[in-house]
């Protein structure tokens, strides 16, 4: 849904101002389709071990019965079609008591891979593949791949920093690291942009409308958040692109002669400020985190960043 929308809105602005760079060239998207492949085989395996026939108690049924241990839980359980929260918490679920006072730090990554249902899965995998595949193809598998991981790393550790009584899965928040990366990569290289504004109010919905689903029960906005502000970071760092009289010094083809930066002075400033955020962020991160600090106790009203309770429903923070 965002994916496609950012598409219309920056697609023909990034074509044309792509096109000019002699030195830019397109990679073959490949570490996107391996990330979804992985994706998919966690939940496989997800579902190899959850085993809904054998661990069913109870008059509830599994669902898709016909698939054996591969059925789902009971739509009481588990609304998105997927396994139960013991077997999430098992194979690598973001639990904070498990990371803080077991020192199983590694969860911090895996919960990145593992997703808490098909309807889940699904959402994210396509969101990965129009959003990810193209900025691969623009800026290539090490950056946008540094990007997605850090950033899910950045979500979980805010997230841990907030939820401390439920199991939190999903590719959300470098997702929306990917998101942030794009919003960040549109300011520092505003210059080669056409459409730029119409791209930009686009990617602002876009980021808005999915954090304002964040806010409804059950859903982790903290590593939304904490995704979306690492990609950010990471944009500015990673993705600025030259300037044109750069280029142009460096084509031979041009007859050029002369002395440009290679990038613009507002692309140094906002990479100098993106590491030392980047690197204080984390570090100050990590360390509260393992100190076993309560986040909600330094500001008691972010619990409204991650559930607005209604009539409709309570958050009770499970």
């Amino acid at each position: 849904m965002s994916a496609q929308d950012i598409e219309e809105g920056k697609g023909s602005a990034a074509e044309t101002s792509y096109a000019v760079e002699e030195s830019d060239r397109s990679w073959i998207s490949w570490l996107i389709p391996v990330f979804v492949l992985a994706n998919v085989a966690m939940f496989v395996v997800l579902m190899y071990f959850n085993n809904c026939p054998k661990h069913i108690m109870g008059d509830d049924k599994c669902v898709a019965r016909f698939l054996s241990r591969f059925s789902f839980q009971p739509l009481s359980q588990n609304p998105l079609f997927g396994p139960s929260s013991s077997t999430l918490e098992r194979l690598g679920g973001l639990n904070w008591e498990k990371v803080v006072h077991r020192h199983q730090g590694w969860r911090l990554i895996s919960c990145i891979w593992l997703h808490a249902g098909l309807l889940h899965l699904l959402a994210n995998m396509l969101s990965l593949v129009f959003i990810g595949i193209r900025l691969e193809q623009n800026f290539g598998f090490v950056r946008i791949g540094t990007i997605y991981l850090l950033s899910g790393f950045g979500g979980s550790v805010l997230s841990a920093l907030f939820i401390r009584n439920s199991i939190s899965v999903g590719a959300s928040g470098a997702l929306f690291g990917l998101l942030g990366a794009m919003l960040s990569e549109l300011i520092t290289n505003w210059s080669i942009y056409t459409n730029k504004v119409a791209a930009l109010l686009t990617l602002i919905v876009i980021v808005v409308i999915n954090l304002g689903v964040g806010i409804l029960p059950h859903v982790d906005n903290f590593a939304h958040i904490g995704g979306f502000l690492t990609g950010i970071l990471l944009g500015f760092i990673l993705l600025p692109r030259p300037q044109f009289a750069w280029l142009e010094r460096h084509n031979p083809a041009a007859g050029i002669r002369g002395v440009a930066p290679k990038y613009k002075g507002y692309q140094y400033v906002l990479l100098v400020v993106s590491v030392g955020l980047l690197v204080v962020g984390f570090s100050v991160g990590v360390v509260m985190l393992f100190r076993g600090v309560n986040a909600y106790e330094r500001c008691h009203w972010c619990r409204y960043v991650s559930c607005v309770p209604t009539s409709k429903w309570k958050c009770d923070g499970t």
